[in-house]
């Protein structure tokens, strides 16, 4: 998949050289990945990761590894939209100096999936607001979309 995040961080620091939460100019795009598991028609898990390294502004770029339930709301024809809570960290590299951190992440989301054949399917949209509760004196709340192609294994 690819995405598009807005990493709710510009670059500033308070004067206890804390960093400061605010929207950012510069989107980060990036590439990930995902995987679906499906038990039943209504207990469903999501893994995904994302790689936003791509229009950093001064090397400004977040790494997201998040799992948890996904929900299939409505089916159509070949369309499913779902809803999702997922849980994990995530990673940001802070500035050109190579300042760093891990942190707990949340996010929730939802999209639609639409098949193409047996085993491929298009994900025509997914959208996810992050909330980061513990990031420096203070949270976080990344938020973005993606769009990517699925694979069907099993």
């Amino acid at each position: 998949m690819v995405s598009i995040f807005q990493p709710d961080f510009e670059g500033d620091w308070d004067a206890a050289g804390q960093p400061i939460a605010e929207a950012s100019s510069n989107a980060l795009f990036g590439a990930g990945g995902y995987v679906d598991l499906r038990l039943s028609r209504w207990v469903q898990l999501e893994a995904e990761g994302r790689w936003l390294r791509f229009n950093q502004y001064s090397n400004i770029h977040e790494d997201n590894y998040l799992a948890g339930p996904r929900l299939p709301v409505y089916r159509f024809r070949k369309a499913t939209v779902y809803g999702k809570v997922l849980g994990g960290f995530s990673k940001m590299t802070f500035d050109s100096y190579g300042d760093h951190g891990r942190f707990t992440a949340l996010a929730f989301g939802g999209g639609m999936d639409v098949k193409v054949t047996r085993r491929l399917s298009i994900r025509a949209l997914d959208v996810e607001y992050q909330y980061w509760p513990e990031w420096g004196n203070s949270t976080l709340s990344p938020y973005g979309a993606s769009v990517g192609v699925g694979y069907r294994i099993f």
